[in-house]
């Protein structure tokens, strides 16, 4: 097992990447960010298929980009599996697995042994003689996973694997491969849009922005207090911006107890939880831009009634205390729970 390591530039005429990043051996680094952030590109430079504009990409001592080099693809030790399977449909299942282990050398019996092996791992056994074309969407990803990991990557990329399973597949595979990733100490980049890939599947987390990382670092700290406006609306959390004042914190919202002096910007979190939906005249005004079911009862969208900026919310409300008049386009009091908000340097 080797180290990947990257620090890379790509410029295109309406977009610039920039990354530097290190996955240890064996562990699994988690990338997150908006639409058009670069997650897939990225993907695309270290797999071999984009030749960046500067930088290097290295696997342990070895350079695959930079210096001069730009090792092909298929001579990397880096395997790609996205959300389309992508699988021979020419070939039997087995045959598909057994790929990988073939191209690099190894004689078909023992190749057709590995991938036998392979589909009983990740629940396919006795299937190995179907076609693609007779099985399930989660049932292709499973034996593409078993494809990925029977040719023994060094690194193993995975671009939105479970965006395209139904919600009933999704977890299985998503457990799947963590159990494998684990148990095959395999070093991999998860690129995904859902907090759970990052918080179940990885070690570390990357956020992607306009090409650039604007937060990195383990799982749990990042998650559990996130820095930009995209990680926190991943935990479904909202960052109010405010500054600290005589043991408060003023918000549009409000204020909030702090012991952060005076004068310094801070970042309030703003769990749908803390905040209270009161009467009209009770709390700050506001606007509701639309409601929806939510688990135990009812979200809403906060707009400040003044139209501040950065002024929304995300508020449960319990079903019980839902006041008649609460409705898209009503105007409604805002609290914000002291006890259930945190703050943070802004």
């Amino acid at each position: 097992m080797s180290d990947l390591h990257a620090e890379v530039s790509l410029e295109r005429p309406d977009f610039r990447l920039h990354v530097e990043l290190e996955v240890p051996a064996g562990r699994v680094l988690a990338v997150v960010g908006p639409n058009a952030a670069g997650k897939s590109t990225l993907l695309q430079v270290l797999a071999g298929l984009a030749r960046p504009t500067s930088g290097s990409v290295r696997l342990g001592e070895r350079v695959l980009t930079g210096d001069g080099l730009h090792v092909p693809p298929e001579r990397r030790g880096i395997g790609l599996l996205g959300q389309d399977p992508l699988l021979f449909g020419h070939l039997s299942l087995l045959e598909n697995v057994a790929f990988g282990p073939r191209a690099a050398g190894m004689r078909r019996g023992p190749a057709r042994e590995s991938a036998a092996r392979w589909l009983e791992r990740v629940g396919m056994a006795g299937l190995g003689d179907r076609r693609p074309s007779t099985i399930s969407g989660g049932q292709g990803q499973r034996v593409a996973l078993a494809r990925a990991l029977a040719a023994q990557p060094q690194v193993l990329l995975l671009d939105e694997p479970l965006a395209a399973m139904d919600a009933e597949a999704a977890p299985e595979i998503r457990q799947l491969l963590g159990d494998q990733l684990r148990a095959t100490r395999t070093t991999a980049i998860v690129v995904s849009h859902d907090i759970l890939d990052a918080a179940l599947l990885a070690d570390e987390i990357m956020v992607l922005r306009d090409g650039e990382v604007v937060e990195h670092g383990r799982v749990a700290q990042v998650l559990a207090a996130p820095a930009t406006a995209f990680t926190a609306a991943l935990m479904g959390v909202t960052l109010v911006p405010g500054r600290a004042r005589g043991g408060n914190v003023h918000t549009v919202w409000g204020p909030v107890p702090s012991e952060i002096p005076d004068g310094v910007r801070c970042a309030v979190r703003v769990p749908p939880a803390a905040v209270v939906v009161t009467g009209e005249r009770d709390g700050v005004p506001a606007r509701v831009r639309w409601l929806e079911p939510a688990a135990g009862g009812i979200r809403a969208r906060l707009i400040h009634a003044d139209g501040a900026d950065g002024a929304e919310l995300l508020a449960d409300v319990d079903p019980a205390q839902v006041a008649p008049g609460l409705e898209v386009g009503a105007t409604v009091g805002v609290r914000l729970d002291p006890g259930r908000v945190s703050v943070g340097a802004g």
